[in-house]
């Protein structure tokens, strides 16, 4: 059971909060926020971690504009006030445990923000996930996840843009437990056998009456290390929507996709469609600090009071390049058919990611695209 505590990074092992403690050095205990105004214009993704066997707290906004991806980084060394959540001039505030939080990000090199979030339906709990190589566990994680509206503002260069919780909507979650972070390990014996690729797929996304979690994991051979889709009515009502088939949409000559038709399955066994298209992308590995990020890595030791801004023009080839090869979050829209009923539509995050082999979408190796 989730409890008021589970909002602040104190845990120990990944699971709700009553348990001993790990001496694993990937131990990590953190938040991942996203916005946007539903017009594909905007999207500004936001997160902060506590890393106690490194002795390191870190936090970043990364927010995209049009052809411009702009990354403000902070970091410092851990301190034992979890209550507070801070890193230099970065700060959540939980107002209302698992409702409402406020982010504030004082100005730093031009970037600055003051947001509020409100939870638009309960909290859901995700399975456990864990991953292993060989014997050794590389992932073990709880997560929770929300879907919720924005209100109050952010600024760049001096430009200040209103956030009105009519329109700006988005999803967080809040995940502990073991996964990689920080400097390489030494390699020991290499995997057998060896990682080949991941194939990833999380939909969190707001309708009018209900918000749906869709998160799925799938090895090189489709096989699925995880699969969770919910449905979270006004009311509390957890509704599991059973193994859905999925099928992306790839812009052709890439990996990076265009949307993704997701048929479920209701508790009485009728059908539910969604249809999911991006509307702006932004690959959260570069300037946000996940996977394949060459400029920025979660929980790495960068000295006290550390911050810096870089800037990314997402039509440079470079910077193109790189777009296959890590997560990509997407501004989501979404329609939901079931019956014969009209369609409705929803707002949230469509984040994806086929790196290296995936057999089911005919990717043979790391370098192959779509058709």
């Amino acid at each position: 059971m989730l409890g008021p505590m589970d909002e602040f990074p104190v845990h120990q092992l990944p699971q709700p909060i009553a348990s001993p403690g790990s001496s694993d050095r990937n131990f990590y205990d953190r938040s991942y926020f996203n916005a946007h105004d539903r017009t594909g214009d905007v999207f500004l993704i936001s997160g902060i971690g506590y890393y106690p066997n490194l002795g390191v707290k870190d936090a970043f906004v990364l927010l995209r504009r049009g052809d411009e991806q702009t990354a403000v980084h902070l970091s410092d060394a851990i301190d034992g006030d979890r209550l507070n959540q801070n890193v230099v001039n970065y700060r959540v505030e939980v107002d209302e445990p698992l409702h409402r939080l406020r982010i504030v990000l004082e100005e730093t090199e031009g970037v600055a923000a003051d947001l509020t979030w409100t939870g638009l339906f309960p909290v859901v709990q995700e399975q456990r996930h864990v991953l292993r190589a060989g014997n050794r566990v590389t992932l073990d994680a709880q997560r929770f996840a929300q879907l919720g509206s924005w209100s109050g503002h952010f600024a760049i260069d001096g430009q200040e843009v209103a956030v009105d919780p009519q329109t700006w909507i988005g999803s967080r979650d809040r995940s502990w437990g073991i996964r990689p972070i920080g400097e390489p390990e030494p390699a020991g014996r290499p995997a057998d056998p060896p990682f080949e690729g991941m194939w990833w797929l999380y939909v969190p996304m707001a309708f009018d009456d209900f918000s749906i979690v869709l998160i799925i994991q799938e090895e090189p051979t489709g096989f699925r290390s995880l699969n969770d889709c919910t449905r979270i009515w006004k009311d509390g009502r957890i509704e599991q929507l059973g193994w859905p088939r999925i099928r992306i949409h790839y812009r052709s000559g890439t990996r990076i996709p265009t949307g993704a038709t997701i048929d479920a399955t209701a508790n009485d066994g009728s059908p539910v469609r969604f249809e999911v298209e991006s509307k702006l992308p932004v690959p959260i590995h570069v300037g946000g600090g996940y996977g394949g990020d060459s400029d920025w890595v979660h929980g790495l030791w960068k000295g006290e009071k550390f911050t810096e801004r870089l800037t990314y023009d997402m039509t440079d080839p470079a910077i193109v390049g790189r777009a296959g090869f890590g997560v990509i979050d997407h501004v989501g829209r979404g329609l939901c058919t079931e019956g014969d009923a009209p369609p409705v539509e929803g707002w949230g995050l469509f984040e994806h990611g086929a790196l290296g082999r995936h057999d089911p979408s005919g990717f043979a190796d790391w370098l192959t695209v779509a058709d």
